[in-house]
C-alpha cells in the first residue's frame, strides 16, 4: 500500500463523461489498496473562456482579481470529480488551494510555492477518503488567491507528492508519454520509455507541453518519481527519473520547439556599465521572464542588444522598453513575434563532440537561417523564422536518427507501490 498522486489535465476532464471516466480510473487505484490524491485542472477551454471575459473588459486586468477569476476553473472540476467518486461509492473530498494548505509568494499569475501544510488532506486520507485538489492555485501570506501560471497543475501535483511523501506521481494527459518530438509534425517520432530529469527540464522549458517546467524542477529537487501517462488508455508511459549511465549512450534524445517566443532588438544602445542591468532589472521587476540574450560588441560607444520573451509578455515588455528608450538613449527598438525556437536535447552531449556543428549543418542544408543561438551542457537552441519551423524539426529529427527504436532505453514499466 502506498500513496499515489495523480494529475488530470483539462482534456482529461473536458466534460461530465470524461470526469466519470477519470473517477473510474481513480477508483481502480483506491480499490487496489492505495491512498490517492488527485489534482485536476480546469475543464478544457474553461480558462481561455475566463481570460476572454476579462479581456473584454480590459487588456490588463488587475492581477489579484484575475487570479481569483482563473482559480474558479479548477474548483469546479475538483468538486465535480469528488461528486462523481461519491456517486460510485468512493468517499472523496475536494479541496481548493487554500484548503490544501498550498502557500505561495506574492507573484500573481506566476506564484511560486513556499510551503504546503497539507493538514486537511492528511486528515481526509486517514479517514479513507480520496483527496481531490484544485490544481494551479494557492494562497499568499495575505490570504489572497494566487495562481501558478499556465500548466501549474503539474506543479501542484509534484509539490503535493513531495510534501506528503508520495511513492509515485502520475501525470495523466492526452498523450501516452514523452516523444522524441511532436508526432503531429514528425509521424516517425517515438515514445521514450525513460528520460532524465535534466533532459525533461530542458524539453519542458523549450515548450514541450507534456510537463510544466517548474514541476520537473521540483521532481528533481525532491527526487519524486514521475510517470507521464495517457488518460485514455492503460499503455506504459514515460518514466522521468534520475540520470542513468546508459542514457549518455544516446547523443540527442529529443527535438523541441517553442512557438511562444518573441524577439526584442535594441539598436544603438550606449555601451557603458549599468545599461543592461537597468533594462533587465526593470523587466524582472515587472515579472517578465527573459530567455535568450545576445549583445554585440560595441562600436563608437554604442552596441546592439537582442533578447526574447514570451508572446504574452511582449506588450508589457514593449511598453517598458519604450519608457526606457529616452532615459537610456536607445536609437531604435524592434519587436518580432514571427519566430520559433528549436532545440536539440540530450545528456549524451556532455561526452560527444560535434553535436552543435551537426545541427547547424542540418539547418544550413535545409535553407534555414539561424537568428540567435544559445547552449547549455545538454542543449543547443536556435531562433529561426516561424515559417521554417516544421521543416527544421523534421530535418533535425532525421539527422540525429531519432526515428530508430534502439534509442529508447527500453526498461520494464515500474509498477505502482
Amino acid at each position: 500500500m502506498g500513496l499515489i498522486v495523480q494529475k488530470y489535465g483539462g482534456t482529461s476532464v473536458r466534460d461530465i463523461d470524461r470526469i466519470r471516466h477519470v473517477a473510474e480510473r481513480v477508483a481502480g487505484v483506491k480499490k487496489a489498496g492505495h491512498d490517492v490524491i488527485v489534482v485536476v485542472s480546469a475543464m478544457a477551454g474553461e480558462t481561455n473562456k475566463l481570460v476572454g471575459w476579462a479581456n473584454e473588459l480590459t487588456e490588463l486586468p488587475d492581477e489579484r482579481e484575475f487570479d481569483l477569476l482563473l482559480s474558479s476553473g479548477g474548483r469546479i472540476t475538483s468538486a465535480l470529480l469528488a461528486i462523481a467518486l461519491q456517486t460510485i461509492g468512493y468517499p472523496a473530498q475536494s479541496f481548493t488551494g487554500r484548503q490544501a494548505g498550498i502557500i505561495t509568494d506574492f507573484a500573481h499569475g506566476r506564484a511560486r510555492i513556499a510551503r504546503i501544510t497539507g493538514e486537511r488532506i492528511r486528515a481526509a486520507l486517514e479517514k479513507g477518503k480520496i483527496a481531490v485538489v484544485a490544481g494551479f492555485q494557492g494562497i499568499d501570506e495575505k490570504s489572497d488567491v494566487s495562481t501558478l501560471g499556465r500548466g501549474g497543475s503539474d506543479t501542484s501535483a509534484v509539490a503535493l507528492a513531495a510534501a506528503l511523501g508520495a511513492d509515485l506521481c502520475e501525470i495523466h494527459t492526452d498523450v501516452d508519454g514523452v516523444y522524441t518530438t511532436d508526432p503531429n509534425i514528425v509521424p516517425e517520432a517515438r515514445k521514450l520509455d525513460r528520460i532524465s530529469y535534466d533532459e525533461m527540464l530542458e524539453l519542458a522549458s523549450l515548450g514541450a507541453k507534456v510537463l510544466q517546467t517548474r514541476s520537473v524542477e521540483l521532481a528533481k529537487k525532491f527526487d519524486v518519481p514521475v510517470m507521464v501517462r495517457s488518460s485514455f488508455n492503460e499503455n506504459a508511459g514515460t518514466l522521468v527519473s534520475k540520470e542513468e549511465k546508459e542514457m549518455e549512450d544516446v547523443v540527442v534524445s529529443g527535438i523541441a520547439f517553442n512557438k511562444n517566443e518573441a524577439k526584442v532588438s535594441v539598436i544603438g544602445i550606449p555601451d557603458r556599465p549599468g545599461v543592461a542591468m537597468r533594462i533587465f532589472r526593470t523587466l524582472a521587476d515587472a515579472n517578465i521572464l527573459v530567455d535568450m540574450i545576445v549583445q554585440n560588441i560595441g562600436r563608437d560607444g554604442m552596441a546592439d542588444l537582442t533578447f526574447t520573451v514570451s508572446k504574452e509578455d511582449l506588450p508589457k515588455a514593449g511598453k517598458i522598453m519604450g519608457e526606457l528608450q529616452k532615459e537610456l538613449g536607445m536609437q531604435e527598438i524592434h519587436v518580432d513575434a514571427d519566430i520559433v525556437k528549436v532545440a536539440i536535447v540530450g545528456v549524451g552531449m556532455r561526452s560527444h563532440t560535434g553535436v552543435a556543428a551537426k545541427m547547424f549543418e542540418c539547418l544550413a542544408d535545409a535553407g534555414v537561417n539561424i537568428e540567435m543561438i544559445s547552449t547549455s551542457e545538454i542543449k543547443v537552441s536556435c531562433i529561426i523564422n516561424a515559417k521554417y519551423f516544421e521543416l527544421a524539426i523534421r530535418e533535425l529529427h532525421k539527422a540525429f536518427g531519432l526515428e530508430k527504436w534502439e534509442i529508447h532505453h527500453e526498461k520494464k514499466y515500474p509498477s505502482r507501490p
